[in-house]
């Protein structure tokens, strides 16, 4: 699909100088993903990777509220589903993939909420960048769903299994400083200085020699790789899982604004 054939409705794309800039623009959803939104992603990312005045690509949110709240609940709960794609298919574990096998460093740049899905997003990229007032979390076990691949085994490589545990299991919400301290983050500033700090960064690397990051980036990758055989194993249960009872539960009282009744499915 050519560029001119695909139009971006949840996502806007932009280059500046040697910098790709993907956002995802859904503000009024917290930047949550539908199954649109992830094709556009996919498009974004790929058209970056083949850009070859492209070496470095900063991903963000819109507004300030949110850089991505995770999958859309509230479309979950209404069609059951994330809604339609280009091929039928939601590409997540592509998207996953791909953030990590696009041959040039990508930067997070949290300008708020990163929860559920959108944590796995920034910790899958290579670097991240947070506002003062960005959030981080896990929300999968009270919404009904769950991460088994990158968003779980990927996670402990950075921050440690028990800190890994206790972020899914209690989905509790951790401030940029928290962030910060247990490793989740580079760097946090301001969030007016945000994306000009993700631009410098995105400068900095920008005049490296690409052939060398290209094999620093798959290096770093190559011992965590397998985990991507038990993100599709993950994936395939999670398929089943969304569609039961339990998972309907998390998704409707999301939208009921309520608290989730799971006692009977012990």
């Amino acid at each position: 699909m050519t560029d001119v054939e695909f139009e971006y409705t949840d996502v806007l794309y932009e280059v500046e100088g040697t910098t790709a800039i993907i956002t995802i623009n859904r503000p009024e959803r917290y930047n949550a993903f539908r199954g649109r939104t992830v094709d556009e992603l996919v498009h974004a990312f790929r058209r970056a990777w083949a850009d070859r005045n492209v070496r470095c690509i900063i991903w963000t949110g819109a507004g300030d509220k949110a850089f991505c709240a995770g999958g859309d609940v509230k479309q979950r709960a209404e069609t059951g589903d994330y809604g339609p794609t280009r091929d039928g298919i939601l590409d997540s574990d592509y998207l996953h993939r791909l953030i990590r096998d696009v041959p040039k460093p990508v930067i997070a740049a949290v300008n708020g909420a990163a929860i559920g899905g959108g944590h796995v997003f920034h910790v899958l990229c290579d670097i991240t960048i947070a506002a003062e007032h960005a959030t981080f979390g896990q929300a999968g076990p009270r919404v009904g769903s769950f991460d088994a691949g990158f968003g779980t085994t990927y996670l402990a490589r950075v921050v440690g299994e028990k800190r890994a545990r206790e972020i899914w299991y209690f989905c509790r919400q951790y401030s940029a400083a928290q962030a910060l301290d247990w490793g989740l983050v580079n760097k946090v500033v301001p969030g007016p200085e945000l994306m000009d700090e993700a631009k410098a960064w995105a400068r900095e690397v920008g005049v490296m020699s690409p052939t060398a990051i290209r094999f620093l980036k798959a290096s770093f990758n190559a011992d965590s790789d397998h985990q991507a055989g038990f993100e599709r194993m993950a994936n395939a249960g999670l398929d089943l899982f969304v569609n039961s009872d339990e998972g309907r539960e998390g998704a409707v009282a999301f939208t009921e604004k309520r608290p989730p009744d799971f006692g009977r499915y012990v």
